[in-house]
């Protein structure tokens, strides 16, 4: 069962012991609450700003340390993902945190890929103030090995103790590195311990169909190659049209590398290691069988390639119009949508959640849950003029204080306190429910500035959602997989021989689905398939699974301490 929400009292002391823990029982005493604070051989001392050294205000552990200094200062903040529209400055809700901390930020994102440009970044020496970017991106252990970023215990140490309050043993253990030093803080960070506590997955990962046109099929069974043939059959013969414009069949969320491997893989609960060794999911029978029944599709003319060409704007206006049937899609990416399709003319062409591909036993998708590595993680650059105020602005956006203006704004304007619970304001919700555009542009609040947010502290605060959202997020609930998050990221990133070998791999695999997908026959996809595997093990694919085998002991050691 899942347990009532606990109250907003109870929430900083959760986030640090039970959120971020690594394990129920870990044990510490008064020297592990941080890690290591001496500065590492090659990571030069923050210095001390003139303001922070005439002043020498005393620091503790207990009391939050940018309210030492609320005078105006101005961070770049780079957030990793070409998509992100929000700016700081325009919404009530960022003005307010402006005012209240002396903090200004100026957020910028990549025009094209984030790895590309954080590396032009570094190899220039100039970075933005904060970074934010996906945590299995191989720019991030490059700013951590480059010496690119500080040790966020070593600025702790220096400028704001209750830093180790607000962030977690927990997630410091996870992302410490073999000096000792941590560098980077996570948004959406779960531990399994949370998980199974609360009910809280963070599982997004679901097979969505719009709703009306399944229904009138009859509810077909998707699960099977031959239901999911027939399915893409009849829509092709009766429902290939909608509103003057042709209906896209499917639709894969990241295409080759997300879409049609991982998430694919989790849908059909490929596992990911056998008899504690690490599983090669990719030659897995059900997935190739899979990958087939996508090539059948494509001979019969049932699906075309645009779910592996379209572009964002593509994907954005046939999702907005209900122009894919079926999608291969994180729900939350629908949360904006959905409403929108529910309240049209069309009130059923919103998208369900159903069972999609399974395999050949008919098991339930093993879909990916929230884990201990989150999704992105916040650096501060060694390029900032102003350390002191960085971390010191981190930590107050980790705390429970800065948790709840940034999740919910200013009391009074966009919240009220009903009897002991912050409680967002009926219009506030409304907005949520049917113009989630202007909630963020104008206000500011709830997940707008997600670059730190801690699900357990904020989640607590959420309304009730839509059912047309909830029914996707219940579903995904119910197939989560809560202990697989050990496995997410478990290839080598960086400059390393064996990360060089991963990213070759990686990207023929790119190349070949779609020539898989587009084989003329079975014996033709099978040529192909070979061929890659022989590319893969030219490339060091024996060098991966051997690397992904010590990442995972190192993990499953972690996790037990």
């Amino acid at each position: 069962m899942k347990r009532k929400l606990f109250q907003p009292g109870m929430a900083l002391i959760l986030a640090v012991v039970l959120a971020l823990s690594l394990a129920a029982c870990s044990k510490s005493d008064n020297g592990e609450n941080k890690p290591s604070a001496q500065p590492s051989a090659s990571s030069a001392q923050p210095s001390e700003s003139a303001s922070s050294v005439a002043s020498a205000p005393a620091l503790t552990a207990d009391e939050a340390a940018w309210k030492l200094d609320t005078s105006p200062v101005d961070l770049t903040w780079f957030v990793g993902a070409s998509w992100y529209g929000r700016t700081w400055g325009d919404s009530l809700n960022s003005k307010y945190i402006t005012e209240k901390t002396g903090v200004n930020v100026k957020i910028e994102v990549p025009s094209g890929d984030a790895n590309e440009q954080m590396t032009l970044m570094m190899t220039s020496g100039k970075l933005p103030d904060l970074i934010s970017m996906g945590s299995w991106e191989t720019a991030v252990k490059k700013l951590w090995e480059g010496d690119h970023v500080y040790a966020l215990n070593e600025l702790a140490d220096q400028y704001d103790p209750y830093f180790f309050k607000v962030a977690g043993d927990g997630t410091l253990k996870w992302y410490r590195q073999e000096n000792g030093n941590t560098y980077g803080i996570p948004n959406d960070s779960y531990s399994p311990n949370l998980m199974h506590e609360t009910g809280m997955t963070a599982a997004n990962q679901t097979f969505l169909v719009r709703k009306d046109l399944y229904e009138e099929m009859g509810s077909p069974d998707l699960s099977t190659p031959d239901g999911f043939l027939n399915a893409l059959q009849l829509l092709k013969d009766k429902y290939s049209q909608y509103k003057g414009q042709p209906m896209s069949p499917f639709f894969a969320q990241g295409n080759v590398p997300y879409g049609m491997t991982e998430y694919l893989q989790n849908l059909l609960a490929v596992p990911y290691e056998k008899d504690g060794k690490v599983y090669d999911r990719m030659t897995d029978p059900n997935y190739i069988a899979w990958l087939k029944t996508f090539r059948t599709a494509y001979e019969r003319g049932l699906i075309n390639v645009d779910f592996l060409v379209d572009s964002d704007t593509q994907v954005e206006e046939k999702t907005n119009n209900g122009r894919y049937f079926m999608m291969v899609r994180e729900w939350n990416g629908m949360a904006a949508v959905n409403p929108m399709l529910a309240a049209s003319e069309n009130p059923d062409s919103y998208y369900i959640a159903v069972d999609g591909p399974q395999n050949s036993n008919g098991d339930s998708a093993k879909l990916f849950p929230g884990n201990m590595d989150g999704w992105m993680v916040t650096m501060i650059s060694k390029s900032t003029k102003s350390p002191e105020r960085a971390i010191r602005f981190l930590t107050y956006l980790a705390s429970e204080e800065g948790q709840r203006d940034l999740f919910l704004g200013k009391e009074g304007e966009m919240w009220d306190m009903v009897g002991d619970k912050p409680t967002l304001k009926p219009e506030m919700v409304q907005l949520l429910d049917t113009d989630i555009e202007k909630l963020e542009k104008e206000y500011g609040i709830m997940d707008t500035y997600w670059m730190m947010r801690n699900p357990v502290i904020v989640n607590q605060w959420r309304p009730e959602k839509a059912p047309v959202i909830k029914q996707m997020e219940d579903f995904a609930n119910a197939q989560a997989d809560i202990d697989s998050g050990i496995y997410k990221g478990l290839d080598p990133l960086g400059d390393s021989e064996v990360a060089v070998s991963w990213s070759r791999i990686a990207q023929t695999w790119e190349e070949v689905v779609p020539e898989l997908i587009t084989a003329k026959d079975d014996a033709a996809f099978d040529k192909i398939f070979e061929s890659f595997l022989s590319k893969r093990d030219n490339y060091g694919f024996e060098q991966v699974m051997t690397y992904r085998q010590n990442e995972l002991d190192a993990r499953k050691a972690k996790m037990a301490q």
